[in-house]
């Protein structure tokens, strides 16, 4: 079915806003930031906000959301490439399909400045930390399904579900400030891809 111009200009709107809220709350902060500042770095008016989106808030969620799906679907092609490619380039150990995912979660300055300020708005709202947690429940709910069967390539399992999610994420955003601040972020991301290997061989263990 042909997309209706209507409905196509809608979505690019949409992303035009989405792509300007990023710059702008990584320039200005997210709590610096307004929705005519959004709107114009995006050239639209307030109508064309408020016909996508509620809030700031929403918006950011919104990004968030599209992000995560982003790099879910960049893990799914990782999963899918050994299949077609030359044998040499499927992970081997387990360090190398750590590093795999590693590699597929970028380390993204801009990104980072915008998600810890807006983390830390949502924990002085109650209601928007339920959502921000039900969000991170979500995204954690579809990843490890991945992992498995990315750790099946080099024959482990994960032992202890509910403790290797939110161990990863732990790690994740404590590694990627030591990355985005090292002076040899090179190094940094070694060690980063060091730690998420001892993490996950704490939390799996060999097929037998």
């Amino acid at each position: 079915m042909t997309e209706r111009p209507a409905t196509r200009r809608r979505a690019e709107t949409r992303q035009r806003l989405l792509d300007a809220a990023l710059e702008v709350f990584a320039a200005r902060g997210f709590g610096s930031t307004s929705v005519e500042q959004v709107c114009a770095g995006a050239g639209f008016t307030r109508g064309a906000f408020y016909s996508n989106f509620d809030s700031l808030d929403e918006l950011f969620l919104a990004m968030w959301e599209q992000r995560s799906q982003q790099m879910l679907q960049e893990l799914e092609a990782l999963l899918a490439a050994p299949a077609t490619r030359p044998s040499g380039d499927a992970p081997r150990t387990l360090r190398d399909a750590v590093a795999q995912v590693a590699d597929a979660v970028p380390v993204d300055d801009a990104w980072y400045r915008v998600t810890a300020e807006f983390t830390a708005h949502a924990l002085r709202n109650p209601a928007l930390r339920q959502v921000v947690a039900a969000r991170e429940d979500a995204i954690l709910a579809t990843l490890l399904p991945l992992l498995d069967r990315l750790l099946a390539l080099v024959g482990r399992r994960i032992t202890d579900r509910d403790a290797l999610g939110p161990a990863l994420v732990a790690a994740h955003d404590g590694t990627t400030v030591q990355c985005l601040i090292d002076n040899d972020p090179r190094a940094a991301r070694a060690r980063r891809t060091d730690l998420f290997t001892v993490l996950v061989e704490h939390y799996t263990e060999e097929i037998r």
